[in-house]
C-alpha cells in the first residue's frame, strides 16, 4: 500500500514537473510583439514583482505585475506598452536571452518603438540577492549554500556597463528614433546605519552600499557614453529608503510586496521621474 502511494506521488510530481517544463518552453518560444510604442526592459525592479495582479502576458518565471513602473508610465503617457522585464534577469538576458528558455528582451524592439526604459544590473552583481541571503529571506537552500557576500570591489561592474552600451547600440540599430532611458535603482538602505526593517548587520549594509554606488556609477556612465537619458532614482529616493517613514523600497519582511523591492509608492515615483525626464524629448511616430 505504501509502495503504491509513493509511486503515485512520484508519478504526480513528475507529471506536474513535465507540464511546468512544457509551459516554460512554450512561453520561451513565443515571438514577442514588436509593435509597441514603449518597450520596457529589465529585472524585477522594473517588473514590479509583488505589486498586484500578474501581467497576463508575463511568463511565469518573470513574475511581472501590471503595477510596475512600466505599466504606470504607459498609463501616464498613453503609449502602447510591450513589457519584457523579467524578475531574475541580467543585462546578458536582455541582450542575448537564455533565462529559462526565454529569448532576448530586446527582441521586442521594432520600427514603431519610440521609448525604451531599462532597469537592470542588480542581478549581475548580486546586489539584492545578497541582501535576501543576509536577511534570511532566501530560505533553507540559501542558508545551506550561501557563505557570505563577496567583497563589493570584486564584482564585475565593467561588464554591466559594457552590456548596457551594447543593449543601447542594439536598440538604436532596431529603432533609430527611439528614446532610450536608463533608470537606476532606488535607495534600499539609508546613507548611514541600519534599522530593524533591513534584517541585516552593519557589515552587510556597508557592502550593499558599496555595491549600490558602483552599480549606480556603471549605469550613469553607460548612459552618458551611449547618449541615453539617465534617470537617477538613487538620488531621487534619498529619504525614502527601507528605513524611512515613506519607503519606496521594502525591507526584509514587508506586509505587502516583495523583500528589498519597490513599494507601490516607489514604482509610482519612478514612473513620474521617467515621465519628467522624457517630457518634450520623444520623437513623433
Amino acid at each position: 500500500m505504501i509502495r503504491k502511494l509513493v509511486i503515485a506521488v512520484i508519478t504526480a510530481l513528475a507529471l506536474v514537473a513535465g507540464a511546468l517544463l512544457c509551459t516554460l518552453i512554450w512561453q520561451g518560444q513565443r515571438k514577442p510583439d514588436t509593435t509597441g510604442q514603449y518597450v520596457a526592459l529589465g529585472s524585477s525592479f522594473a517588473a514590479g514583482i509583488g505589486l498586484g495582479p500578474r501581467d497576463p502576458k508575463s511568463p511565469w518565471v518573470c513574475m511581472r505585475s501590471v503595477n510596475g513602473y512600466p505599466g504606470q508610465l504607459a498609463r501616464l503617457t498613453g503609449l502602447s506598452l510591450v513589457d519584457m522585464s523579467c524578475s531574475g534577469s541580467t543585462t546578458s538576458h536582455i541582450l542575448d536571452g537564455g533565462q529559462m528558455f526565454l529569448g532576448p528582451q530586446i527582441a521586442a524592439i521594432g520600427p514603431m518603438t519610440r521609448l525604451v526604459t531599462i532597469t537592470s544590473g542588480g542581478n549581475d552583481v548580486g546586489y539584492i540577492g545578497d541582501l535576501m541571503q543576509a536577511s534570511g529571506r532566501a530560505g533553507v537552500l540559501g542558508k545551506l549554500f550561501w557563505k557570505g557576500p563577496k567583497p563589493a570591489a570584486s564584482r564585475d561592474y565593467a561588464r554591466v556597463a559594457d552590456n548596457f552600451r551594447k543593449i543601447i547600440a542594439a536598440i538604436h540599430a532596431r529603432a533609430p528614433r527611439a528614446l532610450v532611458v536608463l533608470v537606476s535603482y532606488p535607495a534600499v538602505l539609508p546613507p548611514e546605519g541600519i534599522c530593524p526593517a533591513l534584517g541585516i548587520g552593519p557589515d552587510m549594509a556597508t557592502t550593499a552600499r558599496e555595491i549600490a554606488a558602483n552599480l549606480h556609477t556603471a549605469t550613469r556612465q553607460a548612459a552618458e557614453q551611449s547618449g541615453a537619458v539617465f534617470v537617477d532614482m538613487g538620488r531621487a529616493s534619498i529619504g525614502h529608503d527601507a528605513c524611512s517613514g515613506e519607503p519606496w523600497v521594502n525591507g526584509a519582511a514587508p506586509v505587502t510586496g516583495t523583500a528589498f523591492h519597490p513599494t507601490q509608492a516607489g514604482a509610482q515615483a519612478t514612473a513620474h521621474a521617467v515621465l519628467d525626464a522624457i517630457t518634450g524629448k520623444l520623437k513623433p511616430a
